[in-house]
This record gives structure tokens, C-alpha cells and sequence, in this order.
């Protein structure tokens, strides 16, 4: 399957242009004008498409490069995400070393949304994988969703659930990062844009942690660009 065939631009313009704007945070007007510049007349309608539908292709086959392997301490939060107009609730959790472990788009902060993103972290990664502790501010429906999870045999029996203010600064400080990305767009129209380009913003984030170096080959940004091309030309 070729995830470009009949598509009116080159797969390279597409793939710049989604790389640029999942990993610059810029508008899709300003990043319309920026291809004119280089000789390419594209829409911004077709950019904001060209993302929406790449975006989370580019999750799905970039994934297990980035996935945390080794059991050790969450840090969950959640951040404040305006939809249609109204907030959203983007749950992330990030392991001890800042690693991004999962995230998890919400209409709703309740009981019920914390379990669902819990048990969409745990299930993502190897079960000797999961963490000994897991550090959340005072909410309380995580402290629920922990005990459902643990009942229904979904996570480890002494799974520690912590809530120390400061060890959540590094969820923190990286969700300001996440909201420089997320801030030019002016709000989403729909939790479907939504999730789908957070997920464009979440991956292009983890090659700025360093998730990706071992497999760059010291090639540095021509070493991104090729991991991203070669893995959506393999769909």
C-alpha cells in the first residue's frame, strides 16, 4: 500500500511539510507561505489534510522507537487543550527521565478518562516494563482508576501511587513545551484534528529528546528526515 499514490504533490513536499509544522509550531498560513517561497504553491487546506492524516501514521510506525523499555517511575498529568471552542483534557504520562510513555485526548476529567488512559499506557509497553510507582498531583480519580485497574488485574497488585508536588515538575515543564507547539493553531474544531495532530507534535518531540540518536547515525537532521521518510514509504 502506497500512502501517497494519487496525491497531487511529490511524497517528499508532503512529508516537509509535515515535518515542519509538527515540529515548529507554526501556522498552517505561515507554513503555506514558506513553501511559496521555495517554489511550492500548496493550500494551507491542503497542508492542514496532509497533517491530519499523515500525523498519526507517522505515531503508528514510529512508536517503538521511542517506547521506554524499562520499568521504572511515571509521572501522569493532565493539560488544558481548547476544542470547538471548550476545554479538553490531553492526559500524558512521561517516565522519571522525561521519556514520553503515552498520552491520551479527553472530553472529560473524571474517573472514567484516567482509567482509560492508564490502561491504554500500561497495555502499549511489555508488562516487566511497568512502572514500580506512579506520581500524580491530588486528583483523586487517579487513585480510583489505579485501584479499578488493580482489581481488574490490568497493572501489579503493589503498583505505588504517589503524590509529591515536586516530582511532577518535569510533566510540568514539558507540557509548556507541548504548548508551544499546540498554541499557533487557535484552538481545534474537532477532538478527531485534535488527537490526530498532537500526535505530529508528540512524535516530533521525542526526536528533540533524543529518542531517535541511536538510529540517526550521527547524520543529525538529515538522519531525522530519513527515519521519517523511509517508515512512511514503508505503508
Amino acid at each position: 500500500m502506497n500512502i501517497f499514490k494519487h496525491r497531487h504533490f511529490k511524497y517528499d513536499i508532503i512529508i516537509w511539510a509535515v515535518r515542519w509544522y509538527c515540529k515548529y509550531g507554526i501556522s498552517y498560513r505561515d507554513l503555506e507561505e514558506m513553501l511559496s517561497e521555495r517554489g511550492v504553491h500548496v493550500d494551507h487546506s491542503t497542508i492542514y489534510r496532509w497533517v491530519i492524516y499523515y500525523a498519526p501514521k507517522l505515531l503508528e510506525k514510529l512508536k517503538w522507537y521511542w517506547k521506554p523499555q524499562l520499568g521504572c517511575s511515571w509521572r501522569v498529568d493532565e493539560t488544558y487543550v481548547k476544542v470547538k471552542g471548550k476545554w479538553a483534557y490531553l492526559y500524558r504520562a512521561l517516565d522519571k527521565y522525561g521519556n514520553t510513555i503515552d498520552f491520551y485526548l479527553s472530553s472529560t476529567r473524571n474517573t472514567k478518562a484516567a482509567k482509560r488512559f492508564l490502561s491504554k499506557a500500561l497495555k502499549s509497553i511489555p508488562k516487566w516494563a511497568h512502572p514500580e510507582a506512579i506520581n500524580t498531583d491530588k486528583n483523586p480519580t487517579y487513585g480510583k482508576a489505579i485501584a479499578e485497574l488493580k482489581k481488574e488485574g490490568k497493572c501489579a497488585f503493589d503498583l505505588q501511587l504517589r503524590q509529591i508536588k515536586y516530582l511532577n515538575n518535569i510533566i510540568e515543564s514539558d507540557h509548556g513545551k507541548l504548548k508551544r507547539l499546540i498554541n499557533p493553531t487557535l484552538g481545534f474544531k474537532s477532538m478527531k484534528t485534535a488527537y490526530a495532530t498532537i500526535k505530529g507534535f508528540e512524535v516530533m518531540r521525542m526526536f528533540k529528546k533524543g529518542r531517535f540518536e541511536l538510529w540517526k547515525y550521527g547524520q543529525g537532521i538529515q538522519g531525522e528526515v530519513r527515519i521519517i521518510t523511509d517508515n512512511l514509504l514503508a505503508f
